[in-house]
């Protein structure tokens, strides 16, 4: 099967957001310029954008609008809810299965956001982790977040600058505890893991200078996830959304950093000889299996299986045959400036019956 592949920026944020700046006009044609096929807006507890009727198409760019659930700790991003759900901003915040609860009642897909987020003490920049381990019934987890790989950069002054004017090379990739976690969960049941930006356009002083943290023709290369579909997007507002959240609920998806190169062209499938599956699927058969991949540009390509390495390859393209059960995923580095650097991390496989 051909798969349609589109690239779009997931956990943003607008000047519908108390702390967010940003007219969606101008964050519509910041992602434009930047290649981008859909947007998965997530202003904190509204979904003003959808009334006053941003949602949908513009000039080649889906919008969607979703909402983050914010209480002081487990923030929770939810999509197609009807209505925002609220949290109280003073006293004690509801458990976070309750908000779970609510959006799995109303038909809505949701994602724990940022859930190993440490701030910037230096910075006075809050943590948001997420705490709550216990909940059940969420769809997925961010496994890339901007702004935690961003922020884990500010220990200095001199480095914080750096981390502004470069922050591509300021990235470090997925936590490694954050990938620990996903593949751990994956072994219960399918636990998508998608990329977030979270980025608000916010001012910052530092020495009476102010900084716009950050621009979104700056940063929307650096964090994204394609999502893939059986048939190409129609231009209509509805179906081509659900057909998004449907892709992305399946666990149809991958997260890249694009700064360097663009990730369009990646594909992840394991053969039997019959049929062909990719990210998100699970493969039940006896007969031998191969796991293909494939890469716009050579790069370090890491077969994982339950979370460790099974097998490695620097080249475009890497057919493993594969003997054992297990969850493979994979991770791919691209050499750039000198050293090798977090570009891919797929969804993963699920693969039984091989004994």
């Amino acid at each position: 099967m051909k798969w349609h592949d589109y690239t779009g920026v997931i956990h943003l944020h607008s000047a519908y957001s108390h702390d967010g700046r940003t007219p969606v006009p101008d964050i519509l044609s910041a992602a434009r310029a930047s290649g981008i096929d859909f947007l998965m807006l997530t202003d904190h507890s509204t979904l003003q954008a959808r009334h006053d009727g941003l949602e949908g198409w513009h000039d080649g760019i889906l919008l969607i609008v979703g909402q983050e659930i914010s209480p002081r700790f487990n923030h929770y991003i939810a999509f197609d809810i009807g209505i925002p759900i609220l949290t109280p901003e003073d006293g004690v915040p509801p458990s976070p299965q309750t908000y779970i609860d609510e959006v799995r009642s109303r038909g809505g897909i949701g994602f724990i956001a940022h859930p190993d987020h440490e701030g910037a003490k230096l910075f006075h920049v809050k943590h948001y982790p997420w705490l709550d381990w216990s909940v059940t019934g969420y769809n997925g987890i961010g496994i890339w977040d901007f702004m935690t790989d961003w922020q884990s950069s500010l220990k200095s002054l001199p480095s914080a600058l750096f981390g502004y004017f470069f922050p591509a090379l300021a990235m470090r990739g997925p936590r490694q505890a954050t990938l620990e976690r996903w593949d751990r969960l994956n072994q219960k049941e399918r636990i998508v893991g998608f990329g977030e930006l979270d980025n608000h356009d916010t001012i910052r002083k530092i020495f009476g200078l102010r900084f716009s943290v950050f621009p979104f023709e700056r940063v929307f290369k650096l964090v994204t996830t394609h999502l893939l579909t059986e048939a190409p997007l129609t231009g209509n507002n509805a179906q081509d959304i659900r057909t998004l959240l449907s892709a992305l609920k399946d666990g149809k998806a991958y997260v890249a950093q694009e700064y360097f190169q663009q990730a369009k062209g990646f594909s992840f499938t394991m053969t039997d000889g019959n049929r062909s599956s990719t990210m998100g699927d699970d493969i039940l058969s006896r007969d031998p299996l191969v796991a293909s991949v494939t890469l716009p540009s050579k790069g370090k390509i890491r077969l994982m299986r339950n979370g460790r390495l099974h097998h490695e390859a620097v080249s475009r393209r890497m057919d493993q045959p594969i003997d054992d059960d297990g969850l493979y995923r994979i991770e791919v580095y691209l050499r750039a400036l000198g050293k090798y650097r977090p570009w891919i991390f797929s969804n993963p496989i699920r693969v039984g019956e091989r004994t």
